[in-house]
């Protein structure tokens, strides 16, 4: 399968992610990064160049796990000072145990059965999964330039996802896990929306 050109390199990610999400870039990570207490156990599913560890979680001493499919993202992990495995979610195979286990801007990538995914992240989480979703998707634009740029360039590695999640589809999710979710607020300027759920 071909990675869409964002997946490719670290650096064209991070100028993606901070064009679409201008001066709340940081705030997305910060949301999450306030969450997780100082020494923890830290999974991060989908981890990306793993911007959250290297900036956000480092200095609070975590004990560090990113899984991505891109060998890039996960040696960029390890030189961080994080551990890291090349992995792919889609599979069914259990997923490595952690106090919190989080994800960030990747579950339409599980679309349309996202279920059996989070089922796996309460199942490794000791303490709490935190997930947070971008609910304003350029995929999902009324423009039909800009949704077909949004769809053609999220390839992963596992194949383009034309889907995305708007805030009622989220909301919707979640409600099946309702007993489980103890937080839940808009982030990032309202572009994301944050989910925490007790393990």
């Amino acid at each position: 399968m071909g990675t869409s050109l964002i997946y490719r390199n670290r650096i064209v990610y991070e100028l993606a992610m901070r064009g679409l999400y201008g001066r709340h870039y940081g705030a997305r990570y910060r949301a999450i990064a306030a969450i997780v207490p100082d020494g923890a156990g830290v999974l991060d599913v989908c981890c990306g160049p793993a911007t959250l560890h290297a900036r956000y979680l480092r200095g609070k001493s975590v004990d560090y796990t990113g899984l991505d499919l891109n060998e890039r993202f996960i040696a960029r992990v390890r030189r961080a000072g994080g551990r890291g495995a090349v992995w792919d979610l889609h599979s069914d195979a259990a997923l490595p145990e952690a106090d919190y286990v989080i994800m960030q801007a990747s579950l339409y990538h599980f679309l349309p059965e996202p279920g059996p995914l989070i089922d796996r992240m309460l199942a490794a989480a000791g303490k709490q999964v935190i997930i947070a979703e971008p609910i304003r998707n350029l995929a999902s634009s009324n423009n039909r330039v800009l949704a077909a740029i949004g769809q053609r360039f999220t390839d992963a590695g596992d194949g383009a996802q034309a889907q995305r999640f708007t805030e009622a589809t989220l909301d919707a999710l979640f409600r099946a896990y309702e007993s489980r979710v103890v937080e839940q607020s808009l982030i990032a300027g309202g572009r994301e929306k944050l989910f925490v759920l007790s393990a």
